[in-house]
């Protein structure tokens, strides 16, 4: 099968699903108004409630939603082969991850900028608010561990690294620290210039991102910045760096660091889209992976894990919070709502294809990728190498429009990393509006405090920071690392069918037709129980009692939401008012 064919067939279905189907959604289903007031002018405080430009906010969404899923979840799961994850990435983003996505945002916008889990109060009822607070709270900690786990292994300089040739490293990718770091401090200037000085956004973007593009040169001809490589930090010292790094973008006001740095970010994303996929056409490569695979050695069964391991690559439950924690808050009119959040899952399924091509099509030799992806023990010895591949398929596609492929390598590394932080520091803001929910739920008042919630936080994602557990020898310690990102799939799976099982009510309440979200809600849930209950079976036999413990808590939390939504759908209540029933309900 030619893999360019493939492409432009799925650039095809991407252009109907938001041209067709998102305005249908939003003008028949969801009868989106650009008049009515949304919560960044009705509770503008100018810490959270900010009316953003649609541009701007487009790119703080996508960047927020981004991270590192949509690169590392397709990157392992073409093990199966390209055609299970290109069909999940492509079809699923359009029918179920878009949906998902864009039905959270107008519900949290409807709510006045509620989370998901307080609109579930309004929807479902009480219990079902504490029972989504709690998901929540595991799955972001979760996730945010294993994200803060892998980037300290990227900013290491292990025996992979040579600063001469940056493209051979498979995980160790210190020219990125350089250019992350400095995105950081121009995002802060730039936040200060635009809502300080008011300073005009084209040329102040213009500025910003050349000198973005000049750190990343920076880092690639002085990726240590003239530190000895035997005295660059480690992977605990950049632990401890970057979960100091969340707290403090955690409290900070989001126009002061969040919104310029993730438009910074996306812009940075768009540049590398359009090289990687300039570089795929002109190079026209074949796909050095089978289209399918369906018994790779020691991996778990293709169905129903290659949408659990895909995760935020196709659809992701991480993105309700993101579209009711922060962009819900931000947006300006609610007609922004479906190229917000329908065109920001697809830009992520965009990467999330770019990801099957770079570790399918990416490889020179079929033999390369055979030895890349020998069997699941392969995959397990380390998640950062599997990011390596994205790397240098990339950088191969990326060479071909006449980069230098160290340079090349430098870019996407610095893509790979910068997506990712972008997501820690929004995901830790996401984890200290749950604790505080959760604390007025639980009247104990000094966790709305946003210093304590925070710490409340980044206490939780260090935890699976550092997590280990045994060999299956019973001997040494060793990062939990797979382990860990297969029950975050799950959960993140899970949190995604019951955000829909919360817009389905939404619609079903309000007398409009919910099959929309209604189909993908059933799909979701069905895939990621039957996945936890196979995840459970593992850890008993592999005797992971932390692990077993936790998962069978998220079980019985889903199972909770799930019945309490049974419930409130047989009651048939019915509202005509969204403002209405919410300040009735909240």
């Amino acid at each position: 099968m030619n893999p360019v064919l493939m492409v432009v067939g799925c650039l095809v279905l991407y252009a109907l699903g938001y041209g067709v189907y998102a305005r249908f959604l939003a003008g028949r289903i969801f009868r989106l108004d650009r008049y009515r007031a949304t919560p960044a002018y009705t509770l503008r405080d100018e810490v959270d409630y900010v009316p953003t430009n649609r541009f701007v906010l487009f790119g703080h969404h996508f960047a927020s939603i981004t991270g590192l899923a949509p690169m590392l979840g397709p990157a392992v799961a073409v093990i199966w082969g390209w055609l299970p994850a290109m069909l999940w990435v492509v079809l699923g983003a359009i029918l179920v991850g878009c949906v998902h996505d864009f039905s959270a945002l107008v519900v949290s916008m409807r709510a006045g900028g509620q989370s998901i889990g307080k609109v579930a109060e309004g929807v479902i009822g009480p219990r079902a608010k504490l029972l989504f607070l709690a998901l929540i709270f595991f799955g972001i900690s979760l996730a945010m561990g294993v994200f803060v786990y892998v980037i300290a292994i990227l900013f290491q300089a292990g025996a992979d690294f040579d600063p001469a040739h940056l493209s051979a490293a498979t995980t160790s990718f210190p020219s990125a620290v350089f250019p992350s770091a400095s995105l950081m401090v121009l995002a802060m200037i730039m936040g200060h210039l635009l809502y300080k000085r008011n300073f005009p956004l084209g040329y102040t973007t213009l500025v910003g991102f050349v000198l973005m593009l000049v750190a990343v040169w920076v880092g690639s001809r002085f990726p240590t910045m003239g530190v000895d490589v035997a005295d660059w930090p480690g992977r605990t010292t950049w632990t401890w760096i970057l979960l100091g790094y969340s707290f403090l973008a955690s409290v900070l006001p989001v126009w002061s660091l969040l919104q310029a740095r993730d438009f910074l970010n996306s812009l940075l994303l768009y540049l590398g889209l359009l090289g990687a996929y300039g570089g795929f056409f002109l190079l026209s490569p074949d796909f050095a992976a089978p289209a399918i695979n369906a018994h790779p050695t020691g991996a778990p069964p293709l169905f129903p894990f290659v949408f659990i391991v895909i995760a935020c690559g196709a659809a992701s439950g991480f993105h309700s919070l993101v579209s009711s924690g922060t962009t819900a808050k931000q947006i300006s009119r609610e007609t922004d709502a479906r190229f917000i959040g329908y065109g920001g899952m697809i830009g992520e399924s965009l990467l999330g294809l770019l990801a099957v091509l770079a570790c399918t099509a990416g490889f020179e030799t079929s033999g390369a990728w055979a030895s890349a992806y020998h069997d699941w023990a392969t995959i397990e010895s380390g998640l950062a190498n599997k990011l390596g591949a994205f790397v240098h398929g990339c950088s191969r596609f990326i060479e071909t429009l006449g980069v230098d492929r160290d340079l090349a390598a430098a870019f996407v590394a610095v893509i790979v990393v910068s997506f990712a932080l972008t997501t820690l520091d929004s995901a830790t803001r996401l984890l200290r509006f749950n604790v505080s929910e959760i604390g007025a739920s639980m009247r104990i008042r000094f966790l709305s405090n946003r210093f304590v919630a925070t710490a409340i936080a980044v206490g939780a994602i260090t935890f699976f920071a550092f997590y280990e557990i045994q060999d299956a020898a019973g001997g040494k310690l060793k990062p939990a690392g797979l382990v860990l990102w297969t029950l975050f799939g799950t959960t993140n799976q899970l949190l995604a069918g019951l955000a829909l099982l919360v817009a389905t009510l939404y619609l079903h309440q309000r007398g409009r037709n919910a099959m929309y979200t209604g189909l993908p809600m059933v799909f979701m849930l069905t895939s990621s129980l039957v996945a936890l209950l196979l995840k459970l079976r593992d850890f008993w036999r592999a005797d992971y009692h932390l692990l077993l413990a936790a998962g069978t808590v998220l079980l019985l939390l889903a199972v909770g939401i799930i019945i309490e939504g049974v419930r409130a759908f047989m009651r048939r209540d019915r509202y005509a008012d969204d403002l209405v029933v919410f300040a009735a309900k909240t």
